[in-house]
């Protein structure tokens, strides 16, 4: 597979649905830092996160004939939604499967959007494994979030916007889960611009990923709650990412949940952006590391904007 092709034909396939989100210079944190910053608005796409591109991209490369059984995913967060507004769009159905004990807002959200919820299990696992069971028995697709080659493909597209947006860039700041968004942005972005520097940001609280590529293998880390719930869970054996994100990110680093909260609160006073937990990790990945990039032209992605209101009630009073 070439990537970098799929990536090409990703963003002309998926463009009538999904938005092409503008960049935004950063007054404040280009003062702050000494640096060119600039914001990808990725949280304002279609259901608030990167993840539309990559969901619609697997729809659009499925048969009409397959698309029209309808598809299956596991999520209660933004891939589900994401998945569930591509189906709509698309004049098909899909089933999301996930644990009890959801979020009465979170089901709303998939409800809204045309979603069917199946509850399985108790826990996400459990419901994503259910979920790839009768995905293979009945033949209805499966949407990974991450682990695809089409999903990476279409969150790949926002490296395609960045290129054709920002003239020069010497660094872009990118927060990783599964690693589909960042394995996507760098493949196209070192193809056409081969000495931008790909940082690869972490929640410390949950990285999986992150210490899989330290061992040189996928494995099961311990985790614990982090308010970058975007970004939180484990990585599947296998995953395709795993190999793309060793290549091809050049710096890691680890942010702690004070710091997302203090980089959340950045955005939200001086550039008057609301932003999700997963998108202060880019940021907060920055402002630790700033002093390198002084004079340097970077973008932050500003991955999604699914806050839930009782953690956007805090962040706003204090």
């Amino acid at each position: 597979m070439n990537l970098v092709r799929e990536i090409v034909a990703a963003e002309k396939r998926i463009r009538p649905i999904v938005r092409e989100t503008p960049v935004d210079f950063s007054h404040a944190l280009s003062a702050r830092s000494g640096a060119e910053v600039w914001l990808k608005l990725e949280h304002l796409q279609h259901t608030g996160s990167f993840k539309l591109r990559g969901a619609v991209n697997k729809m659009l490369s499925l048969t009409k004939a397959t698309r029209r059984r309808g598809v299956i995913a596991a999520s209660t967060g933004n891939h589900g939604m994401a998945v569930c507004y591509a189906a709509r769009e698309l004049g098909t159905k899909a089933t999301i499967y996930m644990a009890p004990g959801v979020a009465p807002i979170k089901l709303e959200m998939i409800r809204a959007l045309g979603g069917r919820p199946v509850f399985y299990g108790t826990n996400p696992v459990d419901a994503e494994v259910r979920a790839r069971e009768v995905s293979q028995q009945t033949g209805v697709p499966f949407i990974s979030p991450y682990n695809d080659p089409a999903v990476i493909a279409g969150q790949g597209t926002l490296g395609v916007e960045l290129h054709g947006q920002l003239d020069k860039l010497d660094a872009v700041f990118v927060s990783v889960g599964g690693g589909g968004l960042i394995s996507g942005i760098a493949a196209y972005l070192k193809s056409v611009r081969p000495r931008t520097k790909i940082n690869g940001c972490w929640a410390r609280n949950s990285c999986v990923l992150y210490q899989s590529l330290r061992a040189g293998c996928i494995d099961v880390f311990p985790e614990k709650p982090t308010i970058s719930d975007g970004t939180a869970g484990g990585v599947e054996p296998g995953a395709i990412t795993f190999e793309l994100c060793r290549s091809l990110i050049d710096d890691t680093v680890l942010v702690t949940e004070g710091e997302i909260l203090r980089a959340m609160k950045l955005i939200l006073r001086g550039d008057r952006w609301l932003v999700e937990g997963a998108a202060g990790v880019a940021v907060a990945g920055f402002l630790k590391q700033q002093r390198k990039f002084a004079g340097k032209k970077v973008a932050l992605v500003l991955c999604g904007r699914n806050i839930p209101a009782e953690k956007a009630k805090k962040l706003l009073s204090g």
